[in-house]
């Protein structure tokens, strides 16, 4: 594997005994966030399941490529984002009834952040690109076409941060003489107007944050792919969730609520859920499993992962219906 974009996959223990605890050993694992293969390359190695790889960034193709070498008829890969997976799968035959877990790591891989030109860090001087995807809209075009309020409204919403009005109005300021058209050049502006001494964390951290879950669309991707896993899996099957951010983790919670029979209408926690919802998911993780004190030391990155996990069970799906109703 690349030095460069050498990775260490979270959480990758507590998932792969979560199949061995529902006693899943065959059928179809979808590894929805392929990246290097972490996930996948265990999966195969402590299971008979097949898995299918998803990932829409086409430079993981050289290591889906390996581990189809390795692992010949037992794995299949596919360019393809979260919204695109349902109708993948329902055109592979052997995948009806079949599909036994889904399984995401939600955020930015090392082949992405590492890599210079693809402009997702404020660590390395590149581009501003961002596109998980390398085709849409890019960083550059969010950072010198949107208006002020807009940026704002979107490094508060996505990133969390404080001083998006403050950021916002500098960004706007600077882009008036010339475009900003590098991270590096980015990532000063936002450390000069974010008050304070230098912190662990990068003051350009939650900007860049905003900026690239915007570009790629990923809490609306996000959803899509979770109500995809109510719509694919089989009876028994294992949802489990990775997430490094609070938004991510949110919505990943309040779906599971919602499938669990905790409805728009459901008021008090200390009430039971509706008799007439029969839920599409049964959580086993009532609270999200985080990273372990050793795997933190191993892998800082961990620091904020949640891993949730739930799974279905034999009645239809109720996502959509709960949240037009």
């Amino acid at each position: 594997m690349d030095k460069i974009v050498d990775h260490i996959p979270v959480l990758l223990e507590e998932i792969v005994d979560n199949l061995k605890n529902l006693k899943i050993k065959n059928g179809i694992i979808i590894d929805a966030t392929f990246g290097l293969g972490s996930y996948s390359n265990a999966i195969l190695e402590n299971t008979n399941c097949k898995v299918y790889g998803f990932d829409r960034d086409p430079e993981v193709m050289k290591y889906a490529s390996k581990l189809k070498e390795k692992y010949k008829n037992r794995f299949k890969f596919f360019q393809k984002k979260f919204s695109e997976i349902e109708h993948t799968i329902f055109t592979e035959i052997e995948c009806k009834n079949n599909i036994k877990g889904i399984i995401f790591d939600l955020g930015v891989s090392n082949l992405q952040l590492k890599k210079n030109k693809r402009g997702f860090s404020f660590k390395h001087d590149g581009p501003l690109d961002m596109r998980m995807s390398k085709e849409g809209l890019k960083a550059f075009d969010v950072i010198n076409n949107f208006s002020e309020e807009n940026l704002s409204n979107i490094f508060y919403t996505l990133g969390d941060e404080v001083y998006s009005r403050k950021i916002a109005k500098n960004i706007v300021k600077f882009r008036q003489n010339r475009s900003i058209n590098t991270t590096i050049e980015l990532a000063d502006i936002i450390r000069k107007t974010v008050p304070g001494r230098p912190k662990k964390i990068d003051k350009a951290t939650k900007t860049f944050q905003a900026i690239r879950m915007l570009v790629n669309d990923e809490l609306n991707e996000l959803k899509k792919g979770l109500v995809t896993s109510e719509n694919i899996l089989a009876r028994g099957g294992t949802l489990c969730v990775v997430s490094f951010h609070s938004k991510e983790d949110k919505l990943v919670k309040n779906f599971l609520n919602i499938c669990q029979g905790k409805t728009k209408t459901f008021i008090s926690k200390f009430l039971p859920p509706e008799p007439n919802i029969k839920n599409s998911f049964e959580i086993i993780t009532k609270k999200p499993i985080t990273p372990s004190i050793r795997e933190i030391k191993i892998n800082p990155k961990s620091r904020s992962a949640k891993l949730r996990i739930a799974k279905r069970t034999k009645f239809c799906p109720i996502y959509n219906r709960e949240i037009a109703a």
